[in-house]
């Protein structure tokens, strides 16, 4: 079994294929992620969404099961199979260490328990439903989905393993100006302070048309686009306006005239040197970029870690977490404290010393 890219006809986008050990499409994932792709999934869900699926696939083709089959006992074997990365039926007396970290798993799990889900709404849930399931309280489902959906939120913890909680990468104040100097283009340092002062996603970024900054009212409009020809999407379906500093947007107006000059494109980060010139800038390229800046000064980073920072500093500097949650574009502010308010002995000891500071005792 493989996953295959191929192109759409007449589009920019990739999309993906699960095929079989005949090297033909698995019918029931194909569906499944051409429906993602219909309701407008990004390019990477759908990506993911197809080796996770190829994982599952896998594994009930080691098991000889057959997929209408599936319940508890079969998914915790998964479970099982994706600790281990074989499918056995030995338990070992000492735990090994398992070749995926708890995230990775239930991210896994959730995308199958997704495809069930799509399955018992569409023409194959009769298959599903012909195999009922008993839960540990004795109480009896239909379709396999009611053992994780959202309205039995304890059946699904089954399912679920505990995460070791994890703080966020992020990059000192002396980091970021490091990297941002050894930038070599005024494109490239725009790009690397705009991730670092708006907490954006790199595909919103490279999806920023011209008219989207308003140099006047120093804002950024993101705006969510499935049109953009370098495949770049903004993860959020609402559009935003983030207030930005005179500094961005002295840097904006610096790389506009001095390297953007006459070129005819509606994009804000285009490729300005070699064969491509006026072309967006592709993930791949970008990505590049940073690796190589990266190795060079030996500061591990990634696009996504000035988000982490930036998201940090705010909360640091005592902005109200529902106030992040609408800089970042979270759907929901609880997102946003799980993920950004963590904080170090030295954050607690900051907030005692300005607690203390105003004790009249």
């Amino acid at each position: 079994m493989k996953v295959q890219k191929v192109k759409i006809s007449g589009g920019s986008q990739d999309f993906w294929l699960v095929l079989g050990e005949d090297f033909m499409p698995i019918q029931e994932i194909d569906s499944y992620l051409r429906y993602l792709h219909s309701i407008g999934k990004s390019p990477n869900t759908v990506r993911s969404y197809a080796f996770h699926l190829k994982e599952f696939w896998l594994f009930l083709s080691q098991s000889n099961i057959q997929w209408s089959d599936v319940g508890l006992k079969q998914m915790s074997q998964f479970i099982s199979f994706l600790k281990k990365g074989r499918c056995d039926n030995v338990e070992l007396l000492r735990q090994s260490q398992s070749i995926r970290t708890e995230r990775t798993i239930n991210t896994i799990v959730t995308a199958v328990t997704a495809f069930y889900d799509y399955h018992s709404r569409v023409s194959d849930v009769d298959a599903i439903d012909n195999k009922s399931i008993t839960n540990y309280k004795g109480k009896t489902y239909k379709p396999f989905l009611h053992h994780i959906s959202k309205s039995d939120s304890t059946v699904r913890n089954i399912l679920k393993l505990k995460e070791p909680k994890k703080r966020p990468d992020t990059l000192t104040a002396d980091q970021v100006k490091q990297l941002i100097s050894a930038a070599k283009s005024l494109r490239d340092k725009f790009l690397l302070m705009m991730l670092y002062e708006t907490g954006m996603r790199i595909g919103e970024c490279l999806g920023l048309r011209h008219e989207d900054i308003k140099s006047w009212d120093k804002t950024i409009v993101v705006k969510p686009r499935s049109d953009n020809t370098n495949g770049a999407r903004a993860k959020s379906y609402e559009s935003r306006t983030i207030d930005v500093s005179s500094d961005l947007m002295g840097l904006y107006t610096d790389y506009v005239v001095n390297e953007f000059g006459d070129i005819d494109s509606d994009y804000v980060f285009i490729n300005i040197w070699g064969k491509d010139i006026g072309k967006p800038l592709a993930y791949s390229t970008v990505y590049t970029k940073f690796r190589r800046l990266s190795e060079k000064h030996e500061i591990p980073f990634s696009p996504h870690i000035f988000r982490h920072t930036h998201a940090t500093e705010l909360l640091r500097s005592g902005w109200d977490a529902s106030y992040v949650q609408k800089r970042l574009g979270h759907k929901d502010v609880q997102t946003t404290i799980n993920t950004y308010a963590h904080l170090t002995d030295a954050d607690l000891k900051h907030a005692f010393n300005t607690f203390n500071k105003g004790d009249s005792l």
